[in-house]
């Protein structure tokens, strides 16, 4: 296995996204680094959130959303993501093997990992509307 090389840049971006609960977008780590008082390039955060989602520290999340979002949680979990505020919280639950059975008979494939990202109306925009 390659060396990890956690530059200083490096290891703020995976302090913010590792401390983070909320799966934060790019802009959300540059904005936390800056309140942390790091002053970083764009690029470099860009780059360094690259460099740890290609070592395997964090995972980048593609929600359906413009934008990606970042976890530092790599054991096997889901998503769910609110519809009206975008809201992204973790689901602990596993995945049903007969569910994954049946889309491997459906499909032919051998599946090798499953990431669901469930949406709905979360708890606060629930209360909001009614």
């Amino acid at each position: 296995m390659n060396k990890i090389n956690l530059t200083i840049q490096r290891k703020a971006v995976y302090e913010v996204v590792q401390q983070a609960f909320d799966h934060p977008t790019a802009a959300d780590v540059i904005e936390r680094l800056r309140s942390n008082g790091h002053n970083f390039a764009y690029g470099t955060v860009y780059n360094s959130l690259r460099y740890l989602t290609d070592v395997g520290l964090i995972r980048e999340l593609k929600l359906g959303e413009a934008v990606s979002r970042y976890d530092a949680r790599m054991e096997d979990h889901q998503h769910i993501m609110c519809v009206k505020c975008g809201r992204v919280d973790e689901v602990l639950a596993d995945v049903p093997a007969e569910w994954m059975a049946s889309v491997a008979k459906e499909t032919g494939y051998r599946i090798e990992h499953a990431h669901v990202v469930l949406e709905g109306v979360c708890g606060t925009c629930a209360s909001k509307t009614s």
